[in-house]
């Protein structure tokens, strides 16, 4: 993962790190990390604008790739022409209803980002969806998706929705986000046997548990929620990147089956001691600022991390010393990054 500025820091960067980045333009996401945007500035976007007419955009009946991004329209009609399509971009309109898709039958990426749907319906013939991205709107539920049962990424970031549910056909499903939400509880996610990554940020989660059937799971996003305990990832042994920055986390605990963690995010939290995590050699990035570590002997728990390049230890007990940086030097030394500043031989 690439390294960040000082300036980035300081907007709490550390939390974009567990967000997906698949979902929206680079402006949204680096103003999105924990959900304060506005999905009407999102990507300056007026919601106080008039609807087009759909008669004044010419589309092209060839295209396989259609880009109507930010065209100020109302609703989705007048597209039956585009059967060639294979990805289909509404992002930023001023859309209400999923309508007047049937006969794109062909679409494997549809792309409603930032609009103002209030509902998931009308898309049971678009079987060959792959990808679908209906972020930044005002959905309360997650529903009639039972007939895409090919899609391997669904982006729901930022919107309303209040629980997990619904979700038991999507057997090739390798992407979720559901970050920027008002979700409580980790649940109905057992038949997703396929699933790789899962972002879960900003939400109202208090506790890790029911991922157990996640096998393939190798991140795990749930920044900014209100977990005080690590627990329940004993069994995705698949884990390589693991996000929980901004929780209430006091001790770190139950990564025993974690072998594979290549990055470990627990900053922000109420930590006082780096412990038993001695056995994750593949570790390469090791986020622990904002925390409370005061002993320098703590950063015997990495040495056997050979691999270990990017330590974050800023704004802990521990930065006071004089000697801050050439300590973890000496401790660590294949580290070549401390905080954001790259180490210079």
């Amino acid at each position: 993962m690439a390294a960040r500025s000082v300036g980035e820091l300081q907007d709490m960067e550390v939390d974009r790190r567990g967000e997906s980045e698949e979902s929206g333009d680079d402006d949204t996401r680096r103003r999105s990390i924990n959900g304060d945007v506005d999905p009407s500035q999102a990507a300056g976007t007026g919601k106080e604008e008039s609807p087009v007419d759909m008669d004044t955009i010419t589309l092209d009946p060839e295209e396989e790739d259609v880009d109507l991004v930010h065209c100020r329209i109302g609703k989705i009609e007048g597209l039956e022409v585009l059967q060639k399509a294979k990805t289909l971009s509404l992002r930023q309109n001023l859309i209400k209803k999923i309508e007047n898709l049937d006969s794109l039958t062909s679409l494997r990426e549809l792309d409603l980002y930032d609009n103002q749907i209030r509902k998931l319906e009308n898309l049971h013939q678009l079987t060959e969806l792959e990808q679908l991205d209906v972020s930044f709107n005002i959905l309360r539920k997650v529903e009639g998706l039972e007939q895409l049962t090919s899609l391997k990424k669904l982006f729901l970031l930022h919107n309303k929705i209040s629980s997990i549910a619904n979700l038991d056909h999507f057997t090739c499903l390798e992407m979720l986000e559901l970050g920027s939400n008002r979700i409580r509880v980790i649940e109905n996610l057992d038949a997703l046997s396929s699933l790789q990554s899962l972002f879960l940020g900003t939400n109202k989660i208090t506790k890790l548990q029911n991922l157990d059937g996640l096998h393939n799971l190798t991140v795990l996003s749930i920044q900014s929620n209100r977990i005080t305990k690590l627990e329940g990832l004993q069994n995705l042994v698949s884990l390589k990147e693991l996000y929980l920055s901004h929780n209430g986390i006091e001790v770190i605990e139950g990564l025993e089956n974690n072998k594979k963690l290549t990055t470990l995010d627990i900053a922000a939290n109420r930590i006082k001691r780096i412990e038993n995590i001695g056995h994750l050699t593949e570790l390469q990035e090791f986020w622990m600022n904002d925390n409370q570590i005061d002993n320098w002997s703590d950063l015997d728990e990495l040495k056997n991390a050979r691999s270990l390049e990017t330590v974050y230890l800023e704004r802990n007990p521990l930065q006071k010393d004089p000697q801050y940086r050439r300590k973890i030097m000496l401790a660590l030394p294949s580290v070549r990054q401390i905080d954001a500043a790259f180490i210079r031989f």
